[in-house]
């Protein structure tokens, strides 16, 4: 199972599964697309129909590895060829290779706008505010956010609350497992409150919660913005003739320290009652090592190659200034956290709990309430973990 987007296209899957092939012979694969980029609802879609496929990529292993569906890797593999082996693990097992990592989110911003407004990169949290407000002032709309889209609205929370939160605490969605933290306590609702906050003082583009992902892309490109919290994926989206005017710095902490927001992703899944165990693996190993596959994530969804032994030099990308400042914060020693929202390990939310994320924080855009909406998280967390 694969899926399309504008830079995952047919014909980079038609050519990566042939490469593939060529390395597992006696393997054929027939391929089946799913019909949006929510791969999670279209595979148990198949899996409630008896048509669960055999290898399936990009998926959110947390939520089949209890059922039994998914098969791990040798882990004498994944320790031979991965720079962080346990990296997405589930209970010490490997349902997806390490092949790849992002940030999420970063801050992205416009050097022309900062220059106008006689700012600096901010560090800290009061000086991220006061560049906002200083950006107001001089007419320039401060946050570009697509808030449209569930994940892209959630950007802000997501950043405060992994370096507010998980920054101090890295074992707090552990902690949350064992009922020992809630959403509702005192630490949590101080960190959502930020996203609040830039809502009241009206610092995200008017209409933020009606533009859509696509669009804030463009607008950020265009200009209309100063700054935009993304993912790192948006690397792959600055159009060239933007390269040495887009910056980037991570989300803004109350003291200054850097606490980097770390997602590992991966490639293919195998399932647990595929036939050909052995051909399925074989497949899949060959599709996840193959450096072609990573140019591709690298040069178009700003993905960073977790491969051993390699550097950026071995994969022939071109890439921005940005994508290079960006990828010094997975290789240099510094605070990394698991993305909330967004981490398919053992720090993965239970159930549906990554939308529920999001959807709070589209809420926080209409109401104050932000315990109110800790206390909904809360709620459908006891629900998915009874």
């Amino acid at each position: 199972m694969t899926f399309n987007t504008p830079t995952l296209t047919p014909d980079f899957w038609t050519a990566s599964i042939a490469r593939a092939q060529n390395s597992a012979p006696g393997v054929k694969i027939r391929q089946v697309v799913a019909p949006s980029t929510d791969r999670d609802a279209y595979a148990k879609q198949l899996q409630a129909s008896g048509q669960f496929p055999d290898l399936l990529q990009s998926i959110t292993p947390s939520q089949y590895t209890e059922a039994g569906l998914l098969t791990p890797y040798d882990q004498s593999w994944v320790d031979q060829n991965f720079l962080l082996p346990q990296g997405n693990a589930i209970k010490g097992k490997v349902y997806i290779p390490p092949t790849n990592s992002q940030i999420i989110p970063l801050v992205f911003y416009n050097k022309s706008l900062f220059a106008k407004a006689g700012v600096q990169v901010p560090t800290t949290w009061q000086q991220f505010l006061d560049v906002s407000a200083k950006l107001k002032s001089a007419g320039i709309t401060p946050i570009e956010l697509g808030g449209n889209d569930p994940f892209a609205a959630a950007m802000p929370l997501t950043g405060a609350l992994s370096a507010d939160v998980l920054g101090k605490n890295p074992q707090w969605i552990q902690q949350r497992y064992a009922g020992k933290v809630k959403f509702t306590d005192a630490d949590v609702v101080t960190a959502a409150t930020k996203m609040r906050t830039l809502v009241e003082k009206g610092y995200f583009e008017q209409g933020a919660l009606g533009v859509g992902y696509a669009d804030s892309i463009k607008n950020f490109n265009a200009g209309k913005a100063a700054m935009y919290p993304m993912g790192s994926w948006y690397l792959g989206s600055i159009p060239k003739d933007q390269w040495d005017n887009i910056g980037v710095f991570p989300w803004p902490t109350d003291d200054g320290s850097v606490v980097v927001p770390f997602f590992v992703g991966g490639s293919m899944a195998i399932a647990g009652k595929a036939k050909d165990q052995a051909g399925a693996a074989k497949f899949a190993q060959a599709w996840s090592l193959d450096p072609e596959n990573l140019k591709a994530l690298i040069e178009s969804d700003g993905a960073f190659p977790m491969l051993k032994n390699k550097t950026l030099d071995d994969y022939h990308v071109t890439v921005s200034p940005a994508f290079t400042d960006s990828y010094s914060y997975v290789t240099k020693t510094d605070t990394k956290v698991s993305s909330i929202g967004w981490a398919t390990n053992d720090d993965a939310l239970p159930g549906t709990g990554n939308n529920d994320f999001y959807a709070a924080a589209q809420a926080l855009f209409n109401s104050g309430d932000v315990k109110g909406q800790m206390a909904k998280l809360d709620k459908s967390w006891d629900t998915a973990t009874k």
